[in-house]
Protein backbone atom coordinates (compact mmCIF):
# COMPACT_ATOMS: atom_id res chain seq x y z
CA UNK A 1 0.00 0.00 0.00
CA UNK A 2 2.87 2.57 -0.71
CA UNK A 3 2.26 5.71 -2.60
CA UNK A 4 2.83 9.59 -2.01
CA UNK A 5 1.31 10.89 1.39
CA UNK A 6 1.45 14.31 3.23
CA UNK A 7 0.90 14.06 7.26
CA UNK A 8 -2.33 13.57 8.21
CA UNK A 9 -4.11 13.91 11.33
CA UNK A 10 -7.69 12.05 12.47
CA UNK A 11 -9.45 15.01 12.69
CA UNK A 12 -8.87 15.89 9.00
CA UNK A 13 -10.87 12.38 7.97
CA UNK A 14 -12.79 13.42 5.34
CA UNK A 15 -16.52 13.79 5.20
CA UNK A 16 -17.96 10.30 4.90
CA UNK A 17 -20.68 10.01 1.87
CA UNK A 18 -22.55 6.80 0.54
CA UNK A 19 -20.03 4.88 -1.60
CA UNK A 20 -22.26 3.49 -4.74
CA UNK A 21 -20.33 0.63 -6.16
CA UNK A 22 -22.79 0.82 -9.44
CA UNK A 23 -20.37 2.38 -12.56
CA UNK A 24 -19.91 1.61 -16.02
CA UNK A 25 -17.08 1.88 -18.55
CA UNK A 26 -18.46 5.84 -19.62
CA UNK A 27 -18.43 7.14 -16.36
CA UNK A 28 -14.47 5.40 -15.61
CA UNK A 29 -12.51 7.83 -14.18
CA UNK A 30 -9.12 6.17 -13.65
CA UNK A 31 -9.05 2.99 -15.90
CA UNK A 32 -9.78 3.05 -19.81
CA UNK A 33 -10.96 -0.03 -21.46
CA UNK A 34 -9.56 -0.80 -24.70
CA UNK A 35 -10.71 -3.94 -26.65
CA UNK A 36 -9.13 -5.77 -29.88
CA UNK A 37 -9.95 -8.97 -29.31
CA UNK A 38 -8.76 -11.12 -28.15
CA UNK A 39 -6.92 -9.35 -26.34
CA UNK A 40 -8.56 -6.45 -23.54
CA UNK A 41 -6.28 -3.54 -22.42
CA UNK A 42 -6.91 -1.94 -18.80
CA UNK A 43 -4.91 0.78 -18.73
CA UNK A 44 -4.66 2.30 -15.04
CA UNK A 45 -4.21 6.20 -15.35
CA UNK A 46 -6.12 7.98 -11.92
CA UNK A 47 -7.08 10.87 -11.84
CA UNK A 48 -5.57 12.80 -9.55
CA UNK A 49 -8.23 15.15 -8.19
CA UNK A 50 -11.44 12.37 -8.18
CA UNK A 51 -10.57 10.69 -5.28
CA UNK A 52 -13.72 9.32 -3.84
CA UNK A 53 -12.95 11.64 -0.58
CA UNK A 54 -11.87 14.79 -0.47
CA UNK A 55 -8.48 15.62 1.33
CA UNK A 56 -6.08 13.86 -0.75
CA UNK A 57 -4.62 13.60 -4.65
CA UNK A 58 -4.16 10.02 -6.33
CA UNK A 59 -0.65 10.73 -7.68
CA UNK A 60 1.10 8.18 -9.07
CA UNK A 61 -1.23 6.00 -9.87
CA UNK A 62 -1.95 5.47 -6.02
CA UNK A 63 -5.35 4.21 -5.40
CA UNK A 64 -8.85 4.26 -3.33
CA UNK A 65 -11.97 2.66 -3.44
CA UNK A 66 -13.25 4.41 -6.63
CA UNK A 67 -9.98 3.03 -8.49
CA UNK A 68 -10.91 -0.58 -7.33
CA UNK A 69 -14.85 -0.38 -8.12
CA UNK A 70 -13.81 0.49 -11.55
CA UNK A 71 -11.53 -2.09 -11.75
CA UNK A 72 -14.20 -4.76 -10.47
CA UNK A 73 -16.63 -3.18 -12.69
CA UNK A 74 -14.36 -3.72 -15.80
CA UNK A 75 -13.99 -7.08 -15.33
CA UNK A 76 -17.04 -7.95 -14.40
CA UNK A 77 -18.22 -7.07 -17.84
CA UNK A 78 -15.48 -8.48 -19.88
CA UNK A 79 -16.81 -11.18 -18.28
CA UNK A 80 -20.13 -11.08 -19.37
CA UNK A 81 -19.92 -8.27 -22.38
CA UNK A 82 -17.20 -9.60 -24.21
CA UNK A 83 -17.16 -13.30 -24.50
CA UNK A 84 -14.41 -12.54 -27.39
CA UNK A 85 -11.90 -11.27 -24.92
CA UNK A 86 -9.58 -13.74 -23.85
CA UNK A 87 -6.16 -11.91 -22.57
CA UNK A 88 -6.64 -9.19 -20.32
CA UNK A 89 -3.64 -6.78 -20.09
CA UNK A 90 -2.98 -4.65 -16.87
CA UNK A 91 -1.30 -1.72 -17.81
CA UNK A 92 -0.02 2.44 -16.78
CA UNK A 93 -1.12 5.17 -18.49
CA UNK A 94 1.27 7.08 -16.79
CA UNK A 95 5.05 6.97 -17.72
CA UNK A 96 7.78 5.76 -15.14
CA UNK A 97 5.20 4.39 -12.81
CA UNK A 98 3.03 1.19 -13.00
CA UNK A 99 1.20 1.58 -9.70
CA UNK A 100 2.32 3.12 -6.74
CA UNK A 101 -0.38 1.51 -4.73
CA UNK A 102 -3.03 2.44 -1.72
CA UNK A 103 -3.24 6.03 -1.60
CA UNK A 104 -1.62 6.51 2.19
CA UNK A 105 -3.25 10.19 2.92
CA UNK A 106 -6.31 8.39 2.01
CA UNK A 107 -5.64 5.69 4.63
CA UNK A 108 -4.01 8.18 7.14
CA UNK A 109 -7.25 10.06 7.28
CA UNK A 110 -9.80 7.20 6.71
CA UNK A 111 -11.37 5.77 9.85
CA UNK A 112 -10.58 2.44 10.75
CA UNK A 113 -13.71 0.40 9.49
CA UNK A 114 -13.14 1.86 5.62
CA UNK A 115 -9.68 1.08 5.68
CA UNK A 116 -10.09 -2.58 6.54
CA UNK A 117 -13.43 -2.93 3.87
CA UNK A 118 -11.44 -1.15 1.51
CA UNK A 119 -8.59 -3.63 1.68
CA UNK A 120 -11.32 -6.48 2.26
CA UNK A 121 -12.81 -5.14 -1.50
CA UNK A 122 -9.41 -5.00 -3.09
CA UNK A 123 -8.90 -8.51 -2.16
CA UNK A 124 -11.97 -9.63 -3.21
CA UNK A 125 -11.19 -7.91 -7.06
CA UNK A 126 -7.75 -9.47 -6.93
CA UNK A 127 -9.15 -12.89 -6.59
CA UNK A 128 -11.60 -11.98 -9.07
CA UNK A 129 -9.42 -11.61 -11.45
CA UNK A 130 -7.55 -14.81 -10.63
CA UNK A 131 -11.01 -16.66 -10.95
CA UNK A 132 -11.82 -15.04 -14.31
CA UNK A 133 -8.59 -16.79 -15.38
CA UNK A 134 -9.52 -20.04 -14.03
CA UNK A 135 -12.72 -20.61 -14.58
CA UNK A 136 -13.54 -17.92 -17.28
CA UNK A 137 -10.50 -18.37 -19.12
CA UNK A 138 -9.94 -14.94 -18.90
CA UNK A 139 -6.01 -15.15 -19.20
CA UNK A 140 -4.15 -12.13 -17.57
CA UNK A 141 -0.79 -10.21 -17.73
CA UNK A 142 0.79 -7.32 -16.03
CA UNK A 143 3.24 -4.77 -18.13
CA UNK A 144 5.19 -3.38 -14.73
CA UNK A 145 6.74 -0.60 -16.60
CA UNK A 146 8.15 2.05 -13.94
CA UNK A 147 7.59 1.08 -10.06
CA UNK A 148 4.89 -1.11 -8.66
CA UNK A 149 4.93 -0.57 -5.16
CA UNK A 150 3.15 -2.16 -2.04
CA UNK A 151 -0.68 -2.66 -3.55
CA UNK A 152 0.62 -1.86 -7.47
CA UNK A 153 2.30 -4.76 -6.98
CA UNK A 154 -0.40 -6.55 -5.26
CA UNK A 155 -2.60 -5.81 -8.63
CA UNK A 156 0.40 -7.16 -10.86
CA UNK A 157 0.61 -10.53 -8.53
CA UNK A 158 -3.27 -11.24 -9.37
CA UNK A 159 -2.34 -11.83 -13.15
CA UNK A 160 -1.31 -14.94 -14.69
CA UNK A 161 2.02 -13.36 -16.23
CA UNK A 162 4.24 -10.44 -15.26
CA UNK A 163 6.45 -9.00 -17.69
CA UNK A 164 8.70 -6.27 -16.46
CA UNK A 165 10.75 -3.61 -18.39
CA UNK A 166 14.51 -4.39 -18.14
CA UNK A 167 15.62 -0.57 -16.92
CA UNK A 168 16.75 1.11 -13.85
CA UNK A 169 13.35 2.43 -13.44
CA UNK A 170 11.10 -0.86 -13.31
CA UNK A 171 11.21 -2.61 -9.98
CA UNK A 172 8.55 -4.29 -7.75
CA UNK A 173 8.43 -3.83 -3.76
CA UNK A 174 6.59 -4.54 -1.10
CA UNK A 175 7.79 -1.77 1.52
CA UNK A 176 4.68 -1.32 3.72
CA UNK A 177 6.89 -3.46 6.83
CA UNK A 178 9.67 -0.60 6.33
CA UNK A 179 7.76 2.77 5.93
CA UNK A 180 4.31 2.10 6.79
CA UNK A 181 4.82 0.02 10.11
CA UNK A 182 1.90 -2.58 8.52
CA UNK A 183 1.83 -5.19 6.10
CA UNK A 184 1.00 -6.34 2.59
CA UNK A 185 -2.58 -7.12 3.48
CA UNK A 186 -4.43 -7.30 0.19
CA UNK A 187 -2.91 -10.42 -0.82
CA UNK A 188 0.60 -9.61 -1.18
CA UNK A 189 2.53 -12.03 1.32
CA UNK A 190 0.37 -14.53 0.44
CA UNK A 191 1.08 -14.24 -3.36
CA UNK A 192 4.59 -14.25 -3.14
CA UNK A 193 4.62 -17.47 -0.69
CA UNK A 194 1.61 -19.73 -2.02
CA UNK A 195 1.16 -18.27 -5.71
CA UNK A 196 4.97 -17.25 -6.75
CA UNK A 197 6.77 -19.71 -4.46
CA UNK A 198 9.18 -17.48 -3.46
CA UNK A 199 11.44 -18.62 -1.05
CA UNK A 200 10.40 -17.60 2.68
CA UNK A 201 14.05 -15.91 3.49
CA UNK A 202 14.29 -14.20 -0.19
CA UNK A 203 10.74 -12.96 0.41
CA UNK A 204 11.81 -11.65 4.42
CA UNK A 205 14.66 -9.35 2.54
CA UNK A 206 12.41 -8.76 0.01
CA UNK A 207 9.56 -7.18 2.44
CA UNK A 208 11.90 -5.08 4.19
CA UNK A 209 13.63 -3.13 1.47
CA UNK A 210 12.14 0.01 0.36
CA UNK A 211 13.42 0.20 -2.91
CA UNK A 212 12.51 -3.07 -4.09
CA UNK A 213 14.03 -5.41 -6.16
CA UNK A 214 14.66 -5.03 -10.26
CA UNK A 215 15.72 -6.79 -13.57
CA UNK A 216 17.19 -9.66 -13.33
CA UNK A 217 17.01 -10.80 -9.60
CA UNK A 218 13.43 -9.89 -9.91
CA UNK A 219 13.27 -13.03 -11.78
CA UNK A 220 15.60 -15.21 -10.26
CA UNK A 221 13.67 -14.60 -7.13
CA UNK A 222 10.68 -15.24 -9.32
CA UNK A 223 9.10 -11.74 -7.71
CA UNK A 224 8.44 -11.44 -12.15
CA UNK A 225 8.04 -13.94 -14.89
CA UNK A 226 9.94 -12.14 -17.90
CA UNK A 227 12.12 -9.23 -18.28
CA UNK A 228 11.90 -7.02 -21.83
CA UNK A 229 13.86 -4.22 -22.69
CA UNK A 230 12.65 -1.25 -23.34
CA UNK A 231 12.57 -0.93 -27.36
CA UNK A 232 11.46 -4.58 -27.03
CA UNK A 233 8.57 -4.61 -25.01
CA UNK A 234 5.61 -4.06 -27.46
CA UNK A 235 6.80 -6.84 -29.01
CA UNK A 236 6.86 -9.20 -26.23
CA UNK A 237 3.79 -8.46 -24.97
CA UNK A 238 1.79 -9.54 -27.92
CA UNK A 239 3.80 -12.57 -28.03
CA UNK A 240 2.82 -13.23 -24.53
CA UNK A 241 -0.50 -12.60 -25.14
CA UNK A 242 -0.84 -14.87 -27.72
CA UNK A 243 0.39 -17.78 -25.83
CA UNK A 244 -2.34 -16.86 -22.58
CA UNK A 245 -5.01 -16.57 -25.49
CA UNK A 246 -4.15 -19.96 -26.86
CA UNK A 247 -5.09 -21.46 -23.30
CA UNK A 248 -8.11 -20.00 -23.39
CA UNK A 249 -11.75 -21.48 -24.06
CA UNK A 250 -13.79 -18.31 -24.52
CA UNK A 251 -16.06 -18.86 -27.67
CA UNK A 252 -15.56 -17.49 -30.60
CA UNK A 253 -18.87 -15.68 -32.28
CA UNK A 254 -20.63 -15.53 -29.23
CA UNK A 255 -23.03 -11.86 -28.24
CA UNK A 256 -22.13 -11.11 -25.17
CA UNK A 257 -24.52 -9.55 -22.45
CA UNK A 258 -24.33 -6.12 -21.45
CA UNK A 259 -25.39 -4.80 -18.17
CA UNK A 260 -27.97 -2.27 -17.86
CA UNK A 261 -27.96 0.05 -14.85
CA UNK A 262 -28.68 -1.82 -11.49
CA UNK A 263 -32.00 -0.19 -10.69
CA UNK A 264 -32.08 0.57 -6.41
CA UNK A 265 -34.53 2.61 -4.77
CA UNK A 266 -33.63 4.06 -1.07
CA UNK A 267 -36.61 5.23 0.70
CA UNK A 268 -35.61 5.45 4.69
CA UNK A 269 -34.91 2.52 6.09
CA UNK A 270 -36.01 0.39 2.38
CA UNK A 271 -33.78 -0.61 0.01
CA UNK A 272 -35.73 -1.82 -2.69
CA UNK A 273 -34.23 -3.44 -6.23
CA UNK A 274 -36.71 -5.93 -8.83
CA UNK A 275 -36.18 -8.90 -7.21
CA UNK A 276 -34.60 -8.22 -3.21
CA UNK A 277 -35.45 -6.06 -0.84
CA UNK A 278 -33.99 -5.34 2.38
CA UNK A 279 -35.60 -3.86 5.46
CA UNK A 280 -33.74 -2.02 7.86
CA UNK A 281 -34.90 -2.26 11.54
CA UNK A 282 -32.37 0.59 13.17
CA UNK A 283 -33.38 -0.32 16.51
CA UNK A 284 -32.46 -3.87 16.21
CA UNK A 285 -29.65 -3.22 14.24
CA UNK A 286 -31.07 -5.76 11.88
CA UNK A 287 -31.47 -5.94 7.88
CA UNK A 288 -34.33 -8.33 6.42
CA UNK A 289 -33.21 -9.44 3.23
CA UNK A 290 -35.88 -11.10 0.95
CA UNK A 291 -35.03 -12.74 -2.11
CA UNK A 292 -37.90 -13.25 -4.35
CA UNK A 293 -38.86 -15.97 -7.93
CA UNK A 294 -40.48 -15.07 -10.28
CA UNK A 295 -43.41 -15.77 -11.60
CA UNK A 296 -42.89 -17.27 -15.20
CA UNK A 297 -41.27 -20.06 -15.95
CA UNK A 298 -37.41 -20.75 -16.71
CA UNK A 299 -36.11 -20.24 -20.28
CA UNK A 300 -36.58 -23.74 -22.18
CA UNK A 301 -32.73 -23.05 -23.92
CA UNK A 302 -29.98 -21.60 -23.34
CA UNK A 303 -30.78 -18.90 -26.50
CA UNK A 304 -33.61 -17.75 -24.57
CA UNK A 305 -31.78 -17.14 -21.75
CA UNK A 306 -29.10 -14.94 -23.83
CA UNK A 307 -32.30 -12.69 -25.07
CA UNK A 308 -33.19 -11.98 -22.43
CA UNK A 309 -30.07 -10.97 -21.25
CA UNK A 310 -28.70 -9.28 -17.56
CA UNK A 311 -33.16 -9.61 -16.98
CA UNK A 312 -32.56 -13.36 -16.47
CA UNK A 313 -33.77 -13.49 -13.49
CA UNK A 314 -30.85 -15.65 -11.71
CA UNK A 315 -28.66 -12.86 -13.18
CA UNK A 316 -30.49 -10.20 -12.11
CA UNK A 317 -30.79 -11.84 -8.18
CA UNK A 318 -27.10 -12.02 -8.26
CA UNK A 319 -26.42 -8.55 -9.40
CA UNK A 320 -28.81 -6.87 -7.21
CA UNK A 321 -27.71 -9.25 -3.71
CA UNK A 322 -24.68 -8.52 -4.89
CA UNK A 323 -24.92 -4.92 -4.88
CA UNK A 324 -26.87 -4.82 -1.87
CA UNK A 325 -24.43 -6.91 0.57
CA UNK A 326 -21.31 -4.10 -0.69
CA UNK A 327 -23.82 -1.07 -0.13
CA UNK A 328 -24.60 -2.65 3.73
CA UNK A 329 -20.80 -3.32 3.87
CA UNK A 330 -19.61 0.24 3.68
CA UNK A 331 -22.37 2.42 4.35
CA UNK A 332 -24.55 0.71 7.24
CA UNK A 333 -22.18 -0.19 9.91
CA UNK A 334 -23.89 -0.54 12.92
CA UNK A 335 -26.27 -2.94 11.23
CA UNK A 336 -25.13 -6.36 12.85
CA UNK A 337 -27.80 -8.89 11.87
CA UNK A 338 -28.47 -10.11 8.31
CA UNK A 339 -31.48 -12.37 8.16
CA UNK A 340 -32.59 -13.60 5.01
CA UNK A 341 -36.05 -15.17 3.50
CA UNK A 342 -36.86 -16.14 0.23
CA UNK A 343 -40.21 -15.97 -1.29
CA UNK A 344 -41.45 -17.95 -4.44
CA UNK A 345 -42.81 -20.91 -6.14
CA UNK A 346 -40.29 -24.01 -5.29
CA UNK A 347 -41.00 -25.83 -8.26
CA UNK A 348 -40.10 -22.60 -10.57
CA UNK A 349 -37.28 -22.09 -8.62
CA UNK A 350 -36.31 -25.91 -9.27
CA UNK A 351 -36.41 -25.45 -12.80
CA UNK A 352 -34.10 -21.85 -13.05
CA UNK A 353 -31.79 -24.55 -10.98
CA UNK A 354 -31.75 -27.88 -13.31
CA UNK A 355 -31.06 -24.94 -16.40
CA UNK A 356 -27.98 -23.85 -14.84
CA UNK A 357 -26.61 -26.98 -13.89
CA UNK A 358 -27.82 -28.92 -17.41
CA UNK A 359 -26.09 -26.23 -19.23
CA UNK A 360 -23.05 -25.13 -17.17
CA UNK A 361 -20.69 -25.70 -20.46
CA UNK A 362 -22.57 -23.08 -22.11
CA UNK A 363 -20.19 -19.81 -21.46
CA UNK A 364 -22.76 -17.10 -20.18
CA UNK A 365 -24.69 -19.99 -17.85
CA UNK A 366 -20.99 -20.68 -16.59
CA UNK A 367 -20.32 -17.11 -16.43
CA UNK A 368 -23.90 -16.88 -14.19
CA UNK A 369 -22.84 -19.26 -11.69
CA UNK A 370 -19.54 -18.21 -11.28
CA UNK A 371 -20.90 -14.64 -10.33
CA UNK A 372 -23.53 -16.64 -8.13
CA UNK A 373 -20.56 -18.50 -6.70
CA UNK A 374 -18.30 -15.00 -5.98
CA UNK A 375 -21.27 -13.50 -4.45
CA UNK A 376 -21.91 -16.33 -1.98
CA UNK A 377 -18.39 -15.88 -1.21
CA UNK A 378 -18.85 -12.56 -0.30
CA UNK A 379 -21.69 -13.40 1.84
CA UNK A 380 -19.71 -15.90 3.77
CA UNK A 381 -16.66 -12.86 4.53
CA UNK A 382 -19.37 -10.79 5.66
CA UNK A 383 -18.31 -9.63 8.93
CA UNK A 384 -21.82 -9.41 10.09
CA UNK A 385 -24.22 -12.21 12.00
CA UNK A 386 -26.28 -14.24 9.26
CA UNK A 387 -29.34 -15.81 9.41
CA UNK A 388 -31.76 -17.79 7.33
CA UNK A 389 -35.70 -18.28 8.12
CA UNK A 390 -37.54 -20.69 6.44
CA UNK A 391 -41.40 -19.91 6.76
CA UNK A 392 -44.52 -21.21 4.36
CA UNK A 393 -43.73 -19.06 1.03
CA UNK A 394 -39.68 -19.50 1.45
CA UNK A 395 -38.11 -21.32 -2.10
CA UNK A 396 -34.87 -22.16 -1.16
CA UNK A 397 -34.33 -24.95 -3.40
CA UNK A 398 -30.66 -25.55 -5.03
CA UNK A 399 -28.61 -22.58 -5.44
CA UNK A 400 -30.73 -20.52 -3.24
CA UNK A 401 -30.49 -23.25 -0.78
CA UNK A 402 -26.39 -22.47 -0.52
CA UNK A 403 -27.76 -19.24 1.61
CA UNK A 404 -28.71 -21.75 4.39
CA UNK A 405 -25.56 -23.40 4.69
CA UNK A 406 -23.69 -19.95 4.62
CA UNK A 407 -25.35 -18.39 7.48
CA UNK A 408 -24.28 -18.77 10.83
CA UNK A 409 -27.78 -20.26 11.98
CA UNK A 410 -31.35 -21.57 10.46
CA UNK A 411 -34.81 -21.37 11.47
CA UNK A 412 -37.58 -23.28 9.84
CA UNK A 413 -41.15 -23.41 11.32
CA UNK A 414 -43.17 -26.34 11.37
CA UNK A 415 -46.23 -26.74 9.46
CA UNK A 416 -47.92 -22.88 9.52
CA UNK A 417 -48.04 -20.14 11.41
CA UNK A 418 -51.76 -20.99 12.99
CA UNK A 419 -53.49 -17.50 13.14
CA UNK A 420 -52.35 -16.33 10.01
CA UNK A 421 -54.95 -14.66 7.62
CA UNK A 422 -53.74 -15.58 4.66
CA UNK A 423 -53.67 -19.29 2.90
CA UNK A 424 -50.01 -21.06 3.74
CA UNK A 425 -48.01 -24.43 2.34
CA UNK A 426 -45.84 -25.94 4.85
CA UNK A 427 -42.11 -25.02 3.61
CA UNK A 428 -39.72 -27.15 2.70
CA UNK A 429 -36.30 -27.31 1.68
CA UNK A 430 -34.51 -29.23 -1.72
CA UNK A 431 -31.54 -29.91 -2.46
CA UNK A 432 -30.29 -30.40 -5.44
CA UNK A 433 -26.81 -30.85 -7.66
CA UNK A 434 -26.30 -27.37 -7.08
CA UNK A 435 -25.31 -28.11 -3.33
CA UNK A 436 -22.66 -30.47 -3.92
CA UNK A 437 -19.66 -28.52 -5.34
CA UNK A 438 -20.78 -26.31 -7.94
CA UNK A 439 -20.64 -22.99 -5.77
CA UNK A 440 -17.05 -23.58 -3.20
CA UNK A 441 -16.17 -21.86 -0.46
CA UNK A 442 -13.05 -20.04 -0.04
CA UNK A 443 -11.77 -23.35 1.72
CA UNK A 444 -12.58 -25.27 -1.80
CA UNK A 445 -14.96 -26.98 -0.23
CA UNK A 446 -18.75 -26.46 -0.61
CA UNK A 447 -20.80 -25.28 1.88
CA UNK A 448 -22.02 -28.66 3.05
CA UNK A 449 -18.82 -30.44 2.73
CA UNK A 450 -18.04 -27.61 5.18
CA UNK A 451 -20.77 -28.25 7.41
CA UNK A 452 -20.46 -32.07 7.42
CA UNK A 453 -16.40 -32.15 7.32
CA UNK A 454 -14.46 -35.02 6.68
CA UNK A 455 -18.58 -37.21 7.68
CA UNK A 456 -18.73 -38.90 4.59
CA UNK A 457 -21.53 -40.70 5.75
CA UNK A 458 -23.32 -37.90 6.63
CA UNK A 459 -22.62 -36.51 3.37
CA UNK A 460 -23.53 -39.92 1.87
CA UNK A 461 -27.01 -39.37 4.08
CA UNK A 462 -27.73 -35.65 2.64
CA UNK A 463 -26.69 -36.75 -1.03
CA UNK A 464 -29.72 -38.97 -0.94
CA UNK A 465 -32.30 -36.87 -0.42
CA UNK A 466 -31.44 -34.65 -3.37
CA UNK A 467 -34.72 -33.03 -4.90
CA UNK A 468 -37.24 -33.99 -2.43
CA UNK A 469 -39.38 -31.55 -0.36
CA UNK A 470 -37.90 -31.84 3.08
CA UNK A 471 -40.01 -30.61 5.82
CA UNK A 472 -39.04 -29.00 8.81
CA UNK A 473 -38.58 -32.58 10.86
CA UNK A 474 -36.90 -34.00 7.79
CA UNK A 475 -34.62 -31.22 7.20
CA UNK A 476 -33.53 -30.95 11.05
CA UNK A 477 -32.63 -34.86 11.06
CA UNK A 478 -30.70 -34.71 8.00
CA UNK A 479 -28.71 -31.92 10.12
CA UNK A 480 -29.58 -29.02 7.43
CA UNK A 481 -31.20 -26.97 9.61
CA UNK A 482 -30.05 -24.98 13.85
CA UNK A 483 -33.43 -25.46 14.81
CA UNK A 484 -36.61 -26.08 13.65
CA UNK A 485 -39.51 -24.52 15.55
CA UNK A 486 -43.26 -24.69 16.11
CA UNK A 487 -45.58 -21.33 15.62
CA UNK A 488 -46.06 -21.19 19.58
CA UNK A 489 -42.18 -20.99 20.05
CA UNK A 490 -40.93 -19.23 17.00
CA UNK A 491 -41.74 -15.24 18.12
CA UNK A 492 -40.02 -15.86 21.57
CA UNK A 493 -37.02 -17.94 20.05
CA UNK A 494 -35.86 -15.34 17.46
CA UNK A 495 -37.28 -12.55 19.42
CA UNK A 496 -34.34 -13.77 22.05
CA UNK A 497 -31.55 -14.57 19.17
CA UNK A 498 -32.02 -11.14 17.55
CA UNK A 499 -31.43 -9.39 21.45
CA UNK A 500 -28.60 -11.62 22.32
CA UNK A 501 -26.82 -11.03 19.13
CA UNK A 502 -27.43 -7.47 19.27
CA UNK A 503 -26.26 -7.71 23.19
CA UNK A 504 -22.79 -8.99 22.14
CA UNK A 505 -19.71 -7.37 21.26
CA UNK A 506 -19.13 -6.93 17.29
CA UNK A 507 -15.75 -7.28 17.71
CA UNK A 508 -15.65 -10.64 19.17
CA UNK A 509 -18.76 -11.65 17.36
CA UNK A 510 -16.64 -10.63 13.94
CA UNK A 511 -13.76 -13.10 15.06
CA UNK A 512 -15.83 -15.97 16.39
CA UNK A 513 -18.02 -15.59 13.04
CA UNK A 514 -14.85 -15.37 10.71
CA UNK A 515 -13.37 -18.34 12.80
CA UNK A 516 -16.35 -20.65 12.35
CA UNK A 517 -17.03 -20.42 8.91
CA UNK A 518 -14.05 -21.62 7.07
CA UNK A 519 -13.32 -25.49 8.87
CA UNK A 520 -11.59 -27.59 6.62
CA UNK A 521 -8.65 -26.81 4.61
CA UNK A 522 -6.73 -23.47 4.35
CA UNK A 523 -6.16 -21.91 0.80
CA UNK A 524 -4.49 -18.77 -0.24
CA UNK A 525 -8.07 -17.61 -0.20
CA UNK A 526 -8.52 -18.50 3.50
CA UNK A 527 -5.20 -17.28 4.18
CA UNK A 528 -5.87 -13.29 2.94
CA UNK A 529 -9.19 -13.12 4.51
CA UNK A 530 -9.05 -14.93 7.66
CA UNK A 531 -5.68 -14.29 8.22
CA UNK A 532 -3.89 -11.66 7.23
CA UNK A 533 -6.99 -9.42 6.77
CA UNK A 534 -7.79 -10.18 10.95
CA UNK A 535 -3.91 -9.16 11.29
CA UNK A 536 -4.35 -5.94 9.27
CA UNK A 537 -7.82 -5.44 11.52
CA UNK A 538 -5.53 -4.90 14.38
CA UNK A 539 -2.20 -3.67 13.08
CA UNK A 540 -4.38 -0.59 11.51
CA UNK A 541 -5.10 -0.18 14.95
CA UNK A 542 -2.03 0.08 16.39
CA UNK A 543 -0.27 2.96 17.72
CA UNK A 544 3.23 2.28 15.77
CA UNK A 545 1.14 2.94 12.50
CA UNK A 546 -2.01 5.04 13.17
CA UNK A 547 -0.46 7.29 16.94
CA UNK A 548 0.32 10.98 15.92
CA UNK A 549 3.47 9.59 15.52
CA UNK A 550 3.10 6.46 14.06
CA UNK A 551 4.22 5.41 10.76
CA UNK A 552 0.92 5.67 8.52
CA UNK A 553 0.87 9.14 9.92
CA UNK A 554 4.34 10.67 9.34
CA UNK A 555 5.02 9.13 6.43
CA UNK A 556 6.31 11.29 3.55
CA UNK A 557 7.06 13.80 6.43
CA UNK A 558 10.67 13.30 6.44
CA UNK A 559 10.60 12.55 10.21
CA UNK A 560 10.86 9.34 11.59
CA UNK A 561 8.14 7.24 13.50
CA UNK A 562 8.16 7.15 17.41
CA UNK A 563 7.65 3.07 17.86
CA UNK A 564 6.44 1.29 20.61
CA UNK A 565 9.47 -1.27 20.60
CA UNK A 566 7.67 -3.98 22.79
CA UNK A 567 6.48 -7.56 20.87
CA UNK A 568 3.02 -8.32 21.18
Amino acid sequence: MNATAMQTRPEEAPQQKMIDFRTHPDAYKHWRLEIEAPVARLIMDTDENSGLFGGYELKLNSYDLGVDIELADAMQRLRFEHPEVKVVQLESGKERMFCAGANIRMLGKSPHAHKVNFCKFTNETRNGIEDASECSGIKSMSVVEGMAAGGGYELALAADWIIMADDSNAAVALPEVPLLAVLPGTGGLTRVTDKRRVRRDLADVFCTIEEGVKGQRAVDWKLVDELAAASKMKDAVAARARDLAAQSDRPDGEQGVEFQPLQREIAGDRIEYRHVTAQINRKQRTVEITIKAVAEEAPATVSEVKKQGDAFWVLAITRELDDLLLHLRCNEYELGSLIFRTEGDPELVAAYDKLLNDNADDWLIREIRHYWKRTMKRLDLTSRSLFAFVTPGSCYVGFLAEILFSVDRSYMLEGIFEEADIEQVPATIRLTESNFGAYPMCNGLSRLATRFLDDDEQMRKVEALMHQGLDAEAANDAGLLTYALDDIDWEDEVRILIEERASFSPDGLTGMEANLRFAGPETMETKIFGRLTAWQNWIFQRPNAVAEKGALQLYGTGQRADYDKKRV
